[in-house]
């Protein structure tokens, strides 16, 4: 596809004939099993640094050869989602800086940098040319804390932004001074002034007692909200609860949280809020044990449109999850369930949240046999279109296969 871009380019025929304007590679989606002869993955990152290499590559040809006057009239805007990191970052810069005279124009729509230098990302992200961009993901090797993301919102205007994905620890407010409360109602305005925004990921960020403070500005209510190991509190779950946004939640994640002990009754007023719209709920070690089993039933009851429910590292035991598995049965729109490895197949004292040295110290056999049961449940609700599964070191992400 991307290589037949270029030959295009250099072999398109009579000039009578209609040019093509655009071409979307938004869409494409990565899996992870390659059903393609040579089994071989081309995922985000490598589409991003094959689509620069042609950028540059046609302009050598370009150059080279003597290319019929047409040829010089092609403009092509290639819409892509690009990911950045370091080792295809200068590439990547040189594409962009001479896209005004490659027939194939980049064109951002989405754009996420992971293990890049923060220098390198201020300077690449003003190339894409922000004005267009969707969706931007900062993760993991970036260092960017609160400071630096109010630099970014004072200098860079995202006037489509519709998601917005930020590294760990980009908010700690447990060494917020006063100057830093400032600043993150600066950041909370500034992203109130992104009025497409609905998606907003805030995973391993501290914000305990903050959360109003920064999404009360937003314009548009969230469909999509991660806040998983935030460190929230009552009042923060409150807010959640009350707000305008719990109505149009489809995506939520509060996986680190004592829900049961902290917040039950919030919880599950957030919960019956966003019942009617809610796809995917994401409860992680959240401390869910046999006796909160029936009350979160109650809670799920509601939600018809509920396609992913995951669960891990929550102290279940068999039986609990078998009553559970029962009531998922019900649930008419459900695909995909991620449920713990049964509490009764540790040892007996393990102690939650479990650690990655213990987490695959377990009765395989045991676990095995109860899996079968569980989805022998499945089974006879007529809900063989559910796939249920204990991926204990997580999902397939294929972002974070290629880096």
């Amino acid at each position: 596809c991307l290589t037949g871009l270029r030959d295009y380019v250099l072999h398109h025929p009579s000039p009578y004939v209609k040019r093509l304007k655009l071409v979307d590679l938004t869409g494409i989606k990565d899996v992870e099993v390659q059903f393609c002869d040579c089994k071989k993955p081309m995922g985000r990152w490598a589409r991003t640094e094959l689509l620069s290499k042609l950028c540059l590559e046609l302009l050598v040809h370009l150059q080279q050869m003597q290319c019929k006057p047409c040829t010089f009239k092609i403009s092509i805007d290639v819409l892509v989602d690009l990911f950045v990191t370091e080792r295809n970052y200068e590439l990547v810069v040189q594409a962009l800086l001479q896209k005004c005279y490659c027939p194939l124009k980049i064109c951002c729509v989405a754009f996420r940098a992971d293990n890049l230098a923060l220098q390198k990302f201020f300077y690449i992200i003003k190339l894409t040319d922000p004005s267009l961009l969707r969706k931007l993901e900062v993760v993991h090797n970036v260092r960017l804390e609160m400071e630096h993301l109010e630099i970014l919102f004072n200098s860079i205007h995202f006037p489509l932004l519709m998601s917005l994905t930020l590294p760990a620890r980009t908010f700690n407010v447990l060494r917020h001074t006063a100057s830093d409360e400032l600043m993150l109602t600066t950041i909370g305005e500034k992203m109130g002034e992104m009025t497409q925004l609905t998606e907003l990921s805030l995973a391993f960020s501290i914000l305990t007692g903050r959360i109003q403070k920064l999404l009360s500005p937003l314009k548009t209510p969230l469909k999509m909200l991660d806040v998983s190991n935030c460190s929230l509190n009552h009042d923060d779950m409150a807010y959640l609860a009350n707000s305008l946004h719990s109505y149009h939640l489809e995506v939520l994640d509060l996986s680190g949280h004592d829900i049961p002990g902290l917040y039950p009754s919030t919880f599950f007023k957030l919960l019956s809020h966003s019942s009617s719209v809610l796809r995917s709920l994401i409860l992680e070690d959240c401390n869910i044990q046999d006796s909160h089993v029936n009350m979160l039933i109650l809670g799920l009851s509601p939600c018809h449109k509920l396609q992913d429910f995951k669960f891990l590292g929550n102290p279940l035991s068999s039986e609990a999850l078998k009553h559970l598995f029962a009531f998922l049965c019900e649930l008419p729109m459900l695909k995909n369930v991620e449920f713990p490895v049964p509490m009764d197949c540790y040892p007996i004292g393990i102690s939650y949240p479990i650690d990655d040295a213990s987490l695959c110290r377990f009765d395989h056999q045991k676990y095995e046999k109860i899996a079968e049961e569980l989805n022998l449940i499945l089974l006879q609700g007529n809900r063989e279109d559910v796939k249920a599964s204990t991926p204990l070191f997580g999902s397939y992400d294929a972002a974070v296969q290629e880096t």
